[in-house]
């Protein structure tokens, strides 16, 4: 059976969903693949029975399966959406239940050990099927309950393909994405875990640091009482779910401290500015950065496949 069908409103769609991770963005996905007709049955597991149930009770999926491989069986699509550090053994209880052709998909937010985990244990045609992909959307607050079908509308979806990808299985890829809302991007998965690390997962790390250091000075109970809005804007990404970003640091730790190496200089050279009294010097590098981040505007100038 062709992976692809249309149904009689002439929508392209798939028969079956597999869904592995009922959390924020599993969820959301399944709920804007319901939105735009796509898929017919949604089919859900999570690691907590719990979280599959509720799941189901809220309608992001039509039924809950015991196991990963229960949730894939059939399944003419099948989304991955567990924590970076899940990925293998997922993707190897899964390999042997998987529908010929079906198309198969994660969301992590690192790809380097994505891609070489699914090396390890997917053969060549589960491989040729394998589209990594990466959603930049997300909120502060994570779990099914906050899943919404509009969460992909107009932001940008990196894909990842391998190089044993069929280019068929990449452009059922973007279509899908397309197709919910997503603006499609296809990048190498070294050159995505470089990008990233730069532009989220380092920024990451430096708000939990700051809000850490912040806290452990003496005074820094009273200082967050007088915090205002650029405490909180510099802070927000500090609140996010720590096992998450522990799995997404360690995994791409050499790009992070990489990075982490450049801002170390860079912070270097403001402080001694400061230290020296070099009012100019340092009035010169704080408008170098306000013209570059001024006109920057949330995927503008992303190169994109649409």
């Amino acid at each position: 059976m062709s992976a692809v069908l249309r149904s009689e409103e002439d929508t392209v769609g798939f028969e079956r969903l597999g869904l592995i991770g009922c959390g924020l963005i599993g969820g959301s996905f399944a709920l804007a693949m319901r939105r735009a007709k796509l898929a017919r049955h949604i089919v859900g597991c999570s690691a907590s029975s719990v979280v599959t149930e509720r799941a189901r009770t809220l309608g992001v999926i039509d039924e809950a399966a015991a196991s990963a491989a229960d949730a894939v069986a059939g399944c003419d699509i099948v989304l991955v959406a567990v924590p970076v550090a899940a990925t293998e053994s997922t993707l190897l209880a899964i390999e042997k239940h998987l529908a010929a052709g079906a198309l198969v998909m994660d969301v992590g937010s690192t790809k380097g050990d994505v891609v070489a985990a699914a090396r390890r244990v997917l053969p060549p045609p589960r491989l040729a099927d394998f589209v990594p992909a990466h959603p930049i959307a997300g909120k502060e607050v994570a779990g099914v309950e906050h899943a919404e079908a509009s969460l992909f509308d107009g932001r940008q979806v990196v894909l990842t393909p391998l190089d044993v990808t069929a280019p068929a299985s990449v452009r059922r890829a973007t279509d899908v994405w397309r197709a919910i809302g997503s603006r499609v991007v296809t990048m190498t998965p070294c050159a995505h875990d470089s990008a990233f690390a730069a532009v989220s997962h380092l920024p990451h790390l430096l708000a939990f640091a700051f809000v850490n250091g912040l806290a452990a000075q003496p005074g820094g109970a009273e200082a967050l009482a007088v915090a205002g809005p650029g405490f909180r804007d510099f802070s927000r990404i500090a609140a996010s779910n720590p096992a998450i970003w522990r799995d997404i640091l360690l995994a791409n730790r050499m790009q992070v401290l990489a990075h982490a190496q450049a801002f170390r200089a860079a912070l270097l050279d403001l402080e001694m500015l400061i230290a020296s009294g070099d009012g100019p010097a340092l009035e010169s590098a704080i408008a170098a950065a306000r013209d570059i981040r001024a006109p920057w505007r949330l995927g503008a100038n992303t190169p994109s496949t649409d």
